[in-house]
């Protein structure tokens, strides 16, 4: 067993005690990758104990948001984090935008009334799924045809406009952010650097300068200033001749939950001991890592993880109701085995 892979199952909360809330679990990661959004459900539902309809609630609630905070890729993140990330990281995210723009064929002048048709359309409390927003901007003259329409949903809430929170039939909505989170967090820049930092090798570490910058998207002298900030709160360690950074409590409560490490965990694809660092190789072994992301085509596989290593890739089965496909990479033990389909049958 990899130790620096069984702490960040522990700094993660995938083992010892469980956040008291999905609020909680998504606030200590600070971002949850929630492109496929069964699947983040599911990795919040995992570290705090819930139902994965709780964790709906929560968005619906307005206590937990959807929308592109980093990377430009869609996390699940506490509301009141959100805009104080986007004010951090935004300029970055959407640099060379003009370029997408142009492929996509939109202009500034697109953009712009797409932005007075949304404002128009759900001031007041409104929220339209993507098709009815969609419908609403091509009724108001912004052409929404081709890859269009989601660059400037994109756009809007990566800049502050929109974010997705409640959920209808299953479909979450658009709402404006300045509506649906009427109390959010503004940090000043160096106050937000230091907080990205403490707050990702908390959630994260031991992880690295090289792991925050890659999962930020943020620079290499941004990560180090946040670092310089927080670093009184946090304890390094050396991997490899590397400096990690770690949360203090990370070592005792792995100590406490060490069975439970060292046993079986059934994780979604896209989930944050897999997505959350730079390297990433403590949990997925080298030789494994194109059956995970099969061509490196950016869809990341459901895992199973044994005693910190992701020994196996598995999905739903297509045959019978609450059944599994597993596909492992080596011949399972037959404790991991038995434990695959126990796990599977107790997801919340």
């Amino acid at each position: 067993m990899d130790e620096l892979s069984l702490l960040r199952m522990a700094a993660q909360w995938l083992v010892g005690p469980p956040a008291a809330s999905p609020v909680e679990a998504v606030r200590r990661l600070t971002a949850v990758q929630a492109q496929d959004l069964p699947g983040a459900l599911l990795s919040v539902a995992l570290r705090s104990g819930s139902a994965r309809a709780e964790v709906t609630a929560a968005l619906d609630a307005g206590a937990v948001v959807r929308s592109w905070p980093m990377r430009g890729t869609l996390h699940l993140t506490a509301a009141d984090d959100l805009p104080w990330l986007l004010d951090l990281l935004t300029e970055r995210a959407v640099k060379g935008v003009e370029k997408r723009r142009a492929v996509v064929e939109l202009t500034e002048d697109d953009v712009e009334r797409a932005r007075d048709v949304a404002v128009a359309a759900l001031t007041g409390g409104a929220a339209m799924s993507r098709a009815e927003l969609l419908a609403a901007l091509a009724a108001g003259g912004v052409p929404t045809t081709g890859q269009r329409g989601y660059h400037l949903l994109w756009w809007l809430s990566q800049t502050g406009t929109l974010v997705m929170g409640p959920t209808r039939d299953g479909d979450q909505l658009f709402v404006l952010l300045d509506e649906w989170v009427p109390a959010p967090r503004r940090l000043e820049r160096e106050e937000a650097l230091g907080e990205l930092a403490l707050r990702y090798f908390r959630g994260h570490g031991p992880a690295t300068v090289r792991d925050l910058t890659r999962w930020a998207y943020c620079t290499v002298g941004d990560a180090k200033a946040g670092l310089a900030l927080a670093r009184g709160h946090l304890e390094s360690m050396t991997v490899a001749g590397t400096e990690h950074w770690l949360d203090p409590g990370t070592p005792t409560r792995l100590a406490a939950a060490r069975e439970q490490a060292a046993g079986v965990l059934l994780l979604p694809g896209f989930d944050e001991l897999v997505l959350g660092y730079a390297d990433r190789s403590c949990t997925v072994p080298a030789e494994f890592a194109q059956r995970i992301v099969p061509g490196n085509n950016g869809m990341f596989r459901a895992t199973v993880v044994a005693g910190g290593q992701v020994v196996a890739v598995w999905r739903a089965g297509r045959t019978r109701a609450r059944s599994i496909e597993v596909e492992p990479f080596t011949a399972l033990s037959p404790d991991v085995a038995g434990a695959i389909g126990e796990l599977h049958a107790a997801l919340p």
